[in-house]
């Protein structure tokens, strides 16, 4: 993993853009950034690499006073939201350095973490995608039950791991491999395709992928034939 580049965001909504070949592309539009370093982390005092990013301002009245203090004692603007990202360098940052959503160029692929939409208690047909029971011959009034726990007497107990009904969503969610579509520097805005976790409003974390990728042309390939199967057709 080579992690250079992150910047928190607030999620506002999906739309389509248009590409130069006209085809329809889904972006979700995250406004990010800009985002103040508060502090940095160093392999030597806390045993890795990493920056500590702030975003949007707020009064002191909506944090908690050792977050006011941490923030007061660099002479650094009140942020609302603090996160730490791992990096494989921070030489280049300094305390109270901006980062804007310019660092991102279009064509980058990045991950893109959020909470996901909480959806209350549901069944294990919502929650782990089951399959229903047959509606007919007697199936009876469990047509969306969860069916069978277990063995009887061994080991007469509900094994872990089982898929029971129960509370889903509003947990931390990473979309890998997403596309950056767009970027617009002027209103802090940056569209990638595909959809991101989390409702409208909700705050995001982007950062360069984790994945690496390889530059293939499809067209210059040749085709592979398979020689017995060639033979037999003939």
């Amino acid at each position: 993993m080579n992690l250079q580049k992150a910047i928190i965001g607030k999620k506002v909504g999906m739309t389509q853009i248009f590409d130069e070949s006209g085809k329809v592309v889904p972006v979700t539009v995250i406004e990010a950034g800009p985002c103040v370093v508060t502090k940095l982390l160093t392999t030597e005092q806390d045993g890795y690499q990493a920056v500590q990013l702030g975003f949007e301002d707020a009064s002191e009245k909506k944090l908690s006073k050792p977050e006011a203090g941490h923030l007061k004692k660099n002479d650094l603007p009140l942020k609302r939201h603090l996160h730490e990202f791992r990096l494989e360098d921070t030489s280049m940052l300094d305390i109270g350095d901006t980062l804007t959503v310019d660092m991102f160029g279009e064509g980058e692929y990045v991950d893109v973490t959020g909470t996901s939409k909480g959806k209350g208690f549901q069944g294990t047909i919502k929650r782990w995608n089951g399959q229903r029971t047959p509606t007919s011959h007697g199936g009876g009034p469990v047509h969306r039950h969860a069916g069978s726990m277990g063995a009887n007497s061994t080991p007469s107990r509900i094994m872990k791991g089982k898929k029971m009904p129960g509370h889903m969503g509003s947990e931390q969610v990473t979309a890998q491999n997403l596309v950056v579509v767009k970027v617009d520097p002027e209103l802090n805005l940056i569209a990638i395709r595909g959809a991101v976790p989390g409702p409208k409003g909700g705050l995001v974390y982007i950062k360069n992928t984790v994945k690496t990728h390889r530059e293939k042309n499809v067209s210059n390939q040749p085709r592979r034939i398979n020689p017995q199967k060639a033979s037999a057709r003939r």
